[in-house]
């Protein structure tokens, strides 16, 4: 059984600052604002050589005008039914609240082992005022301040001692990561909740819900992979609120993370030039790309228009013609498995590894057919050609005037590669040397 500890407790009493400093790493986004997380969070963390799986969740509410109140209960209640141990966090600063208490009685229902973590303990006087959720009836209140670090040796000291094994240091380790990207309300969290089976992401009808990445180990039908859901990535001019430039950037940081992105597309809006602007930020980034066109059952169509929104979206993208377009519908449930297949695809073809022998017996020919034209009277000679050994596709080609292979040379090649063999939706890098 996996090593699990969930963070719950109500909004702002520091369960992210808590998360990021048991993970050593700035994965939630925190601010002074209530309810900046919603969706559930996954993380690993390590205390004398056990490791375990950090959850941090949504803040618990009951009557608040927050429209995603239902939806965040909701994740921490499956926290609560995946979790090992569950670490209650409360607010020394304010003491017991009502919320508090209702919430101590959800707890109690688990049967899970529950730990009292009394946060923002900076001064011996708050320490002691620890003592006070002794009330709650769950055991001894741990002291301790989540931005210092103070209290939290001793608190993860018992923690430990529920596991029945070390754990696994990186269960993540090798497994392919896919990142679901695209502009705000495309559909990305229910794409991802229809292929999991279960309300993994919060879904409405708002712009930019979703403001984490959100990370899902995804194990069906012979397949295994980690499926990010990311936050909308806005223009720069257009992004409102600090919360929303961290979603920003989280979304980035997922993709640079990533193998493979699929990008989502709107159908009742077409390829746009948001759209545009993160395809070029995954190529880019080399990483293998599937445009999912979502929605399509909006759209008024005959037997032509797949083809004809094909042919004009890689005009469009020129010379990006080398990445797969789905049209699919998340609402219908239509092809969505269909792009998992591609995206797995185009993960096979970016770890491809071509053999010397077989690139320069594919590519000499067309290089004898069509030489490089010369430039400034010199004639330019490819003598060979390899890959090496990088994450994203490398062609190394070692000439006797590197510095004069023109451009459009260049794509000239990278063509010829791609139809002896397949790189379906991964950029490829060409390099010249002196030979």
């Amino acid at each position: 059984m996996a090593n699990i500890v969930a963070i719950v407790g109500r909004p702002n009493v520091g369960k992210s600052t808590l998360f990021n400093r048991l993970t050593e790493q700035r994965q939630a986004i925190m601010d002074n604002q209530s309810g900046v997380t919603r969706d559930r969070h996954y993380g690993t963390a390590e205390w004398n050589g056990v490791y375990f799986t950090v959850i941090d969740t949504g803040g618990y509410v009951v009557g608040s005008e927050d429209v995603f109140e239902e939806s965040i209960r909701e994740q921490v209640e499956i926290a609560i039914q995946e979790s090992t141990v569950l670490l209650f966090m409360v607010d020394t600063q304010t003491g017991i609240t009502g919320l508090d208490e209702d919430f101590a009685n959800v707890l109690r229902r688990s049967k899970k082992p529950v730990y009292i973590v009394a946060n923002k303990a900076e001064s011996a006087e708050r320490s002691q005022g620890a003592a006070e959720f002794y009330s709650l009836g769950l055991g001894d209140p741990y002291a301790i301040s989540s931005m210092t670090g103070s209290g939290t040796g001793d608190l993860l000291d018992e923690v430990v001692k529920h596991f029945q094994g070390p754990g696994v240091e990186d269960p993540d380790a090798g497994v392919p990561k896919i990142a679901i990207l695209g502009r705000p309300n495309v559909g990305k969290s229910s794409f991802l909740n229809v292929l999991t089976g279960q309300e993994r992401s919060i879904v409405t009808d708002i712009a930019g819900t979703t403001r984490d990445a959100i990370n899902t180990r995804y194990k069906a039908y012979g397949k295994d992979f980690i499926l990010t859901d990311t936050a909308g990535i806005r223009r720069k001019a257009r992004v409102q609120d600090n919360i929303e430039f961290y979603s920003t950037l989280r979304s980035i940081k997922a993709m640079e993370e990533s193998d493979v992105c699929i990008v989502m597309l709107d159908a009742t809006r077409g390829l746009e030039a948001q759209d545009m602007n993160i395809i070029g930020q995954a190529v880019k980034a080399k990483k293998g790309v599937v445009i999912m066109v979502n929605k399509w059952d909006a759209v008024e169509k005959d037997h032509r228009t797949a083809d004809v929104l094909r042919k004009e979206m890689i005009q469009r993208m020129m010379p990006i013609d080398y990445v797969p377009i789905i049209f699919a519908s998340v609402h219908e449930k239509q092809r969505i498995f269909q792009v998992m297949e591609k995206a797995m695809e185009v993960y096979q073809n970016r770890g491809k590894k071509v053999t010397t022998s077989k690139l320069n017996d594919a590519l000499q020919p067309d290089i004898e057919k069509f030489p490089p034209p010369s430039l400034k009277g010199k004639m330019i000679r490819i003598k060979y050609m390899l890959q090496v050994p990088t994450p994203s596709p490398t062609f190394v080609f070692f000439c006797n005037l590197p510095q004069y292979v023109q451009e459009s040379y260049q794509r000239f090649l990278e063509n010829r590669i791609r139809e002896h063999f397949d790189f379906t939706g991964v950029p490829l890098t060409l390099f010249f040397r002196q030979k």
